[in-house]
């Protein structure tokens, strides 16, 4: 079986202080607007909705719905019946309608990316290089849950995880945090619950303002 990651990111912060660009939290003074773009029919409406929420609690910024479209077939990977996170990204950047700070597509399709050797990837989300767009699945959130509710948390979870990396997070260090390395299981978002107070400083420091909404999802007995 080919090796998978429970998150892909593209080192944000890093590449882009080397280059000494500031990353672009958002798009204009004052645009808080995320858009959310359901890629494919067979990704059910709750996970849409779930997202959502989840988002908002978090983060405080207006979450808009975009009408749902098919998947672009330029993004299909035949060798393996994936589509590629890469493409998906060129096809969700232009999609971000003016005056947004984040087009978040969504999909139940097994996604991919090349990782140094390994030419397909299989991975959960992936994020563009200047934080506007990213992509995950759900696909590999239904392992081992224990029903459709249950998968349906860890998309949430893996989605308030992406959107921190757009905004220059990197992974943390804290077991239970929502941006915890996963280390290649899925199995870790079981564990995981809420922001820990060292992401919501890097959070606060990058200008990046705190929802502090109810969380939707029951808090977990960490062993």
């Amino acid at each position: 079986m080919t090796p998978h990651s429970r998150r892909r990111f593209l080192a944000l912060s890093a590449t882009l202080a080397a280059s000494g660009v500031a990353l672009p939290l958002f798009a204009a003074e004052g645009a808080r607007v995320l858009y959310v773009q359901a890629l494919g029919k067979a990704l059910p409406d709750a996970e849409v909705s779930l997202v959502v929420q989840a988002l908002q609690a978090f983060y405080a910024v207006e979450v808009k719905t975009l009408g749902r479209v098919e998947l672009p077939k330029v993004a299909y990977y035949p060798k393996r019946a994936r589509y590629r996170a890469e493409k998906l990204l060129e096809f969700l950047g232009p999609r971000l309608p003016k005056g947004g700070s984040r087009i978040l597509g969504l999909t139940s399709v097994d996604i991919s990316t090349t990782k140094g050797k390994i030419d397909d990837w299989g991975i959960l989300g992936l994020a563009t290089l200047d934080g506007a767009a990213c992509v995950l699945s759900s696909f590999r959130c239904k392992r081992q849950a224990k029903n459709a509710a249950h998968a349906r948390i860890r998309f949430a979870k893996v989605a308030v995880h992406e959107i921190g990396h757009t905004f220059g997070l990197e992974h943390c260090p804290t077991r239970g945090c929502l941006m915890e390395d996963g280390g290649g299981s899925v199995l870790t978002t079981d564990r995981e619950y809420d922001l820990c107070a060292d992401s919501r400083r890097l959070l606060t420091e990058r200008g990046v303002e705190l929802a502090g909404g109810e969380i939707p999802w029951p808090k977990p007995k960490l062993k």
